[in-house]
């Protein structure tokens, strides 16, 4: 294959529209743009514009909330512990970020952790997160074992 022997295939590359170019091309005086107006003109910008009635996007209503102090986490739930520790996933003696992330329970390696109450937990285990409830602490504590946050791991 050399370079003077490539070739765009049939109707590969299509011309564009020549406007403007007199009455007989068909296309020409307006170059179909129409008479006048703000469409006639260069530089139209109209993407939400409704011919003066107010956009769909002003009349709908504002909603929610979006703190940008938001901490996004990786959540665990005691119940979804209990079951990985029931199926064998996890080691019933101590729990980590990185048995977690080893197991496939967590994806996002890179988001803290924080451990909520749902669900039942009746393990003796030392779990070691980055944020929890606390009713999700007192839980562990109930069942013999202990929250602990990386601040203060042993």
């Amino acid at each position: 294959m050399k370079l003077n022997t490539l070739f765009a295939q049939p109707g590969a590359r299509k011309t564009g529209k020549r406007v403007g170019r007199g009455i007989g091309s068909g296309l020409g005086k307006t170059s179909g743009r129409g008479h006048k107006g703000q469409k006639a003109r260069s530089g139209v910008a109209i993407k939400g514009f409704e011919g003066g009635q107010m956009s769909l996007l002003k009349r709908l209503p504002k909603r929610g909330f979006n703190s940008i102090n938001r901490i996004e986490c990786n959540i665990i739930n005691l119940g979804d512990l209990d079951s990985f520790i029931k199926s064998g996933k996890l080691n019933q003696e101590r729990v980590t970020k990185e048995d977690l992330i080893a197991a496939g329970i967590i994806k996002k390696y890179y988001l803290p952790l924080k451990l909520l109450a749902k669900g039942e937990f009746t393990y003796p285990t030392i779990i070691e997160v980055d944020f929890a409830s606390k009713k999700a602490i007192e839980i562990v504590n109930k069942n013999g074992g202990k929250v602990v946050f990386p601040s203060t791991a042993e």
